[in-house]
């Protein structure tokens, strides 16, 4: 299974991210595991992830929790035009060295996060709304034994009070249904890569604070 790893095993790696977004905070650090993957794979995994976005692959309790947060936010306006980003926000695209623009990544339209970058071994995306501006890192990690396993980190940036005290109210449902529903299906889609045929299409998210 994954596990939850302390925030310096995030910090301490030469990630591209700490240059790009050195003013949000790492809230979340999870290891998962990718048996048999190899320092070449991160393309790999990036798309066996992105082949589980669609809604059949998340759990009922999942859904729900989504539905009823997007259900809120349409209500007191959190997700509208200019809450996101390029309206309260500017993307983290805009911060981007030259190297780093050329590899946005894919975007995808079952997960509402935006693609900011993706090289051989990490990528970002981001979402922005009234709440907080965050951004869902994920990079490839050497394991000790020859292997490779995949690391995600959730870095954010809350809105003032409001938005620290909305991550406060979701920290619990993140930890015991969304990063347990997560892990199944990332584990899953690693397992079952062949089987689905993947190719190098690109990363999908969709598990972070938001």
């Amino acid at each position: 299974m994954s596990r939850r790893l302390p925030v310096a095993e995030h910090t301490s790696r030469p990630w591209r991210i700490h240059e790009i977004a050195p003013d949000f905070r790492v809230e979340d650090v999870w290891a998962f595991r990718t048996p048999g993957a190899g320092p070449d794979d991160f393309p790999v995994m990036l798309a066996a992830l992105r082949a589980r976005t669609a809604p059949r692959y998340q759990t009922w309790p999942v859904r729900f929790l989504f539905a009823v947060r997007w259900r809120i936010g349409a209500l007191l306006g959190w997700d509208g035009p200019g809450a996101g980003l390029g309206g309260r926000v500017r993307s983290l695209r805009d911060r981007l060295p030259g190297d780093l623009r050329r590899t946005p990544g894919v975007d995808d339209p079952n997960i509402p996060f935006t693609p900011v970058y993706e090289t051989a071994g990490e990528c970002a995306q981001e979402l922005a709304n009234r709440t907080v501006h965050t951004i869902c890192h994920l990079g490839w990690v050497p394991t000790g034994d020859g292997g490779h396993e995949l690391r995600m980190a959730a870095l954010v940036k809350p809105n003032g009070l409001f938005g620290e005290a909305y991550m406060a109210l979701i920290k619990p449902f993140r930890h015991l249904i969304v990063y347990p529903a997560l892990t199944r299906r990332w584990e899953g889609a690693w397992r079952d890569r062949d089987r689905a045929g993947t190719g190098d299409r690109g990363v999908a998210a969709a598990g972070g604070p938001g």
